[in-house]
């Protein structure tokens, strides 16, 4: 638990003091909601309402790329991979600090994403507040997971930037599939169904369990 938290605490303080990763990944969700403000038709429409939650979660899923492909930059640059791999207890939980301080960051650039969206397309209400809170949530948690395990395998290859994607899209397929149709149910009938949720806990679990498990190995590599 003492690893977990000093490597939440340093990968949040030392974002905090650069805010390269943050700052990134908000800008471009930025950029995407203008392109899709472009390309969809004004207004709160069937149509917008229909397309808007698959949209929303194509600028989370590209900045979270982004922003995974520098979750290790910083030992990479300064040669400390080393150092986390000599970390004196369960590496799994090097892995809970990185997951958790990408999942912190994402967590607040699509905060302020939905908000935008929104107000741009004329969207949700604040009874959706909290529903689409939980469900962004368990959307990001297999995101994190999987994506911090990949990260870690890409950050040592040559072409880095292209290898996470590659290895991290195929695997987000339960991830996006339970994400969008939560959000579209919610945004089209006020409700969630189960069944969307149930998958993306299931999809959690697996990603997390295997992630933390299969880090150890990782960093052997």
């Amino acid at each position: 638990m003492n690893v977990f938290l000093a490597v939440l605490w340093k990968d949040l303080v030392t974002e905090w003091r650069g805010r390269d990763r943050s700052v990134a990944m908000l800008v471009f969700c930025l950029l995407v909601v203008v392109v899709f403000h472009f390309a969809l038709p004004g207004g709160a429409t069937r149509e917008t309402q229909e397309l808007a939650p698959g949209l929303l979660w194509v600028a989370y899923v590209f900045a979270a790329v982004l922003g995974l492909n520098r979750a290790f930059s910083v030992e990479l640059e300064n040669d400390a991979l080393t150092g986390l791999a000599l970390v004196p207890r369960d590496r799994g939980w090097v892995f809970l600090g990185k997951a958790g301080a990408s999942f912190v960051i994402l967590g607040i650039v699509q905060a302020i994403t939905a908000l935008v969206f929104g107000l741009v397309f004329e969207i949700g209400s604040l009874g959706d507040v909290l529903p689409l809170c939980g469900i962004v949530a368990l959307g990001s948690i297999g995101l994190c997971s999987v994506g911090t395990l990949l990260g870690a395998v890409a950050v040592r290859t040559r072409f880095r930037e292209i290898m996470l994607p590659l290895l991290l899209l195929p695997l987000l397929m339960p991830i996006l599939s339970g994400s969008v149709r939560a959000t579209t149910e919610l945004i089209l009938n006020g409700q969630v169904p189960f069944e969307p949720v149930q998958l993306l806990i299931v999809a959690d679990a697996v990603y997390l369990i295997a992630s933390f498990v299969g880090f150890d190995y990782v960093l052997d590599e």
